[in-house]
């Protein structure tokens, strides 16, 4: 039986990750139904996002929680391992201590809405460029699928993403969704440049802050909308830039280096 903890809204962290609530979910139902494709339906996942997900679970665990069939006229028979049923049993009854918790939320009259912001807060990522935003368009290609969300203040980041990426995080207008990038993948130009580069995000704004290092250098561009965007950029760049505090610059950030991700 693998180590675990509980929070609230319910994610098991694990030594190899975290199965967030879908997941979960989806043990659950795999437990009442004995079928992965009565399962996915049960908690509205395709059936190949279904199998992928008890496949990551099982990875994360360290040890199965799944006892997994596939094929067979029922679509793939499945049931819980003892240590599945052990996570769920903790799942189910800490699900039902958070209902009474909420329950007594609401005579101290505290503001609820807040906790998936206080949830995403402690989220922690190797990226330099981390936000969250809200799905605004979702427009397929031949090829890719290109991905718009909304972040504070109406700026808004471009992400091109495959098909496959698409299903299996389920995409659609509306959902909460996080934008990662790496600080070296941001370019800096002068204003001119807007409208004439082949990035999918231009995004102009001026320079917040600048850390000098001995080689390179990070520099913090605020843009309008209030997001900050860091780049890491060479003492050379830094010079022929004359990039100063204050100085209206902007970021340039091709849509395939923006990685996307979804809270289970």
């Amino acid at each position: 039986m693998p180590k675990s903890e509980f929070f609230a809204p319910w994610h098991v962290h694990l030594n190899g990750g975290e199965i967030g609530p879908r997941r979960l979910l989806l043990l659950q139902a795999i437990a009442n139904t004995g079928s992965v494709s009565k399962a996915a339906k049960q908690v509205g996942m395709a059936y190949k996002a279904a199998w992928e997900a008890v496949e990551i679970i099982n990875n994360l665990a360290g040890v199965p929680l799944v006892d997994r069939q596939h094929g067979g006229k029922g679509g793939g028979g499945a049931t819980l391992t003892a240590a599945g049923l052990e996570i769920l049993n903790q799942y189910e009854r800490l699900s039902a201590l958070q209902t009474q918790w909420m329950a007594s939320l609401q005579p101290l009259q505290v503001n609820a809405d807040i906790l998936p912001t206080l949830r995403r807060l402690t989220m922690q990522t190797s990226a330099r460029n981390t936000f969250h935003g809200t799905v605004e368009t979702v427009k397929s290609g031949p090829i890719n699928a290109e991905v718009i969300l909304k972040l504070q203040g109406e700026d808004r980041i471009v992400a091109t993403i495959t098909h496959d990426s698409l299903e299996r995080l389920q995409l659609k207008v509306g959902n909460s969704v996080w934008a990662l990038f790496k600080a070296n993948w941001v370019l800096l130009a002068s204003p001119e440049v807007k409208g004439k580069t082949s990035a999918r995000n231009c995004l102009c704004g001026k320079v917040l802050r600048i850390s000098k290092g001995p080689i390179s250098a990070e520099v913090i561009v605020e843009l309008p909308g209030g997001n900050t965007i860091a780049s890491i950029v060479t003492e050379a760049s830094l010079s022929n830039l004359q990039l100063t505090e204050g100085k209206p610059i902007c970021v340039l950030i091709k849509a395939s280096h923006v990685l996307l991700g979804v809270t289970d």
